[in-house]
């Protein structure tokens, strides 16, 4: 592969990488702490398990990722 197209490559997947963030629709400031909004959230795909308050995630995937979380090896 040539260099220029490599770079090429490289440059469009860091394009792609970058994601814009809007104020309003996926967060807001509240008390000088930024919330994460349901939309933000459920575009990211997944439950974190820090108990956002805007969660948009059922019980069953919290408790996945609990279990994912208790399941694994920290420090072993």
């Amino acid at each position: 592969m040539s260099k220029n197209l490599s770079d090429k490559i490289s440059h469009d997947e860091n394009k792609a990488q970058k994601k814009e963030f809007t104020e309003g629709l996926d967060y807001y400031f509240e008390n000088g702490f930024m919330v994460l909004t349901a939309h933000f959230l459920l575009n990211r795909g997944y439950c974190c398990g820090n108990g956002c308050r805007h969660c948009p995630y059922s019980a069953d995937e919290k408790s996945n990722y609990n279990k994912k979380v208790s399941n694994s090896s920290f420090g072993a």
